[in-house]
């Protein structure tokens, strides 16, 4: 019998799936290799959170590997910051143990997909990329569903994930009888309501600390005193648990609301595990359906449908965007927007009390709920007409749980409507009522929300005029943005004058607003 080859076997860090194939037997031919790489603390200014995180969930899963038998190389920045790029450090630890064979599973970016595939040609060793099998659809399953290269809905695809899992399913039919709850989904918060007390972790980051400042790594917030965001196995399940128990029975009535009197409202917030896969999407699920099949009295239905939608339907459909679109995907700029993004992105210094809030919040914890994201950074981002490369960055630092194929159609599609459509069928664009419909923002705001041309107009007003004026040629014979432009046509041409003046001052210098 042959004898096995000696392997190197790379897992970056969005790779911490301890049920992956790899795991399910001791080799001792095999040498994993987990590595704090230079390339991926700096490829944009990460928030400082964001860094600490996928450190000590590298960390901990290299050690729970080794705990299980395998042979695990750990490398931290103090090792990795010697070599030049992954190549070179990829071959000096396959000389330095011998190993003649380099296998990884295939990145879900797309830069490293590249980066990967080169890196093994020019190893000159026999070399394999494998799947994470983290995801509810193979590769070659999502991929089919955009094969003809045409557009396809998310509503299309989660129908069919649905139909495939038998998820929320009875006799062929869906629970309930609608495929769609999210009309149910839409409350603001009540005025007397009281936060509930989100759990948070106490995980040390003093030793990541000191290596990212010890290798110059430049961040981007705030660093707590200690981490709050889970980085094993256990706390990921504690954070479910705990969401299903106290969280989930108002998720969905209130998943669209906005407030500053508290940051993490009803929200699971467990992107950040399951996109380093250290949480499988088919256990989250599991134990959200558990909990509903138990007391359906308890949970209500919109709020279950709504959740899973997220995971089974969303975050799948998104990937297969990625996908199947890119690198094109990636230049996409259909609106042809240009400008720069303002500085209070970063700083928070607008006098604009929801992006201030926002801001404030992302800095605070890398974390902003799918609205916040959507309705008040990105869609003040596309009323600006700021570049979609310059919108794509800002997501991918400030954000804990970003990583390119998931922000990227989140970003450059369904908020920028860069892609022309591809994702969204019209831009999510709205002015500053839909932000006072769903929030407190605007209580207390320097801006008056009922004026749209004045000097202390709400600035989201005036912008929202001037883009479907700007873009009526390319927006006008939208079917869903028709209420929109007959809206438009009734402004009287001397107070849209006015509005088009407004919005032409914010656009030239927001950071004044």
């Amino acid at each position: 019998m042959q004898a096995p080859i000696p392997t190197l076997r790379l897992i970056l860090g969005d790779q911490l799936n301890a049920k992956h194939s790899w795991f399910a037997s001791i080799e001792a031919h095999v040498l994993y290799l987990i590595a704090e790489l230079p390339q991926e603390a700096t490829y944009v200014t990460h928030h400082v959170q964001k860094v600490q995180a996928f450190f000590l969930a590298m960390a901990h899963f290299g050690q729970g590997l080794s705990d299980r038998g395998h042979r695990v190389c750990h490398l931290t920045l103090d090792e990795t910051g010697q070599f030049d790029d992954l190549e070179s450090l990829v071959k000096h630890v396959m000389k330095e143990h011998g190993l003649e064979k380099f296998e990884y599973q295939r990145p879900d970016e797309y830069r490293l997909r590249v980066q990967l595939r080169a890196m093994s040609e020019a190893l000159g060793c026999p070399s394999d990329g494998v799947e994470t099998e983290h995801f509810l659809l193979s590769e070659a399953e999502v991929l089919a569903f955009f094969a003809d290269g045409k557009s396809r809905r998310m509503e299309q695809f989660y129908r069919s994930m649905r139909k495939k899992t038998g998820i929320l399913m009875a006799g062929g039919h869906p629970v309930g009888e609608r495929w769609n709850f999210d009309q149910e989904n839409r409350k603001k918060l009540p005025k007397a309501w009281s936060p509930p007390e989100p759990l948070l972790f106490e995980n040390d980051t003093t030793k990541v600390d000191e290596r990212l400042v010890r290798h110059g790594i430049q961040t981007w917030g705030t660093a707590q005193a200690h981490l709050v965001w889970p980085v094993t196995v256990a706390q990921a399940e504690a954070l479910v648990q705990d969401f299903v128990a106290r969280l989930l029975p108002l998720f969905g009535r209130y998943q669209d609301a906005m407030t500053d009197r508290d940051w993490a409202l009803y929200h699971a917030r467990i992107s950040f595990a399951l996109n380093c896969k250290f949480m499988t999407p088919q256990w989250l699920i599991g134990e959200v359906l558990k909990a509903y099949e138990r007391d359906p009295s308890t949970y209500e239905l919109a709020s279950v449908e709504g959740f899973i939608r997220q995971v089974m339907g969303w975050r799948e459909y998104v990937r297969g965007i990625y996908l199947s679109q890119m690198p094109e995907y990636g230049q996409a700029n259909a609106l042809a927007n240009d400008r720069p993004l303002p500085a209070f992105y970063w700083t928070g210094k607008t006098q604009m009390r929801c992006v201030a809030q926002v801001v404030k919040q992302t800095k605070a914890y890398a974390y902003a709920h799918h609205i916040q994201r959507l309705m008040v950074t990105g869609n003040l981002a596309l009323l600006l007409g700021v570049a979609p490369d310059a919108v794509d960055e800002w997501y991918l630092s400030v954000f804990i749980d970003a990583i390119e194929w998931v922000e990227m159609p989140n970003t450059r599609g369904m908020s920028q409507y860069a892609d022309g459509g591809f994702l969204a069928s019209k831009p999510y664009v709205s002015s500053g009522k839909y932000i006072q419909r769903m929030s407190d923002y605007c209580q207390g705001c320097t801006y008056n929300i009922d004026e749209r041309s004045s000097e202390d107009a709400c600035p989201f007003n005036s912008l929202y005029w001037a883009f479907l004026h700007r873009h009526q040629s390319t927006l006008g014979n939208n079917q869903r943005m028709a209420m929109m432009y007959s809206n438009l046509k009734r402004i009287p041409a001397a107070e849209l004058t006015d509005i088009l003046n407004r919005a032409d001052a914010v656009r030239r210098d927001p950071d004044a607003f």
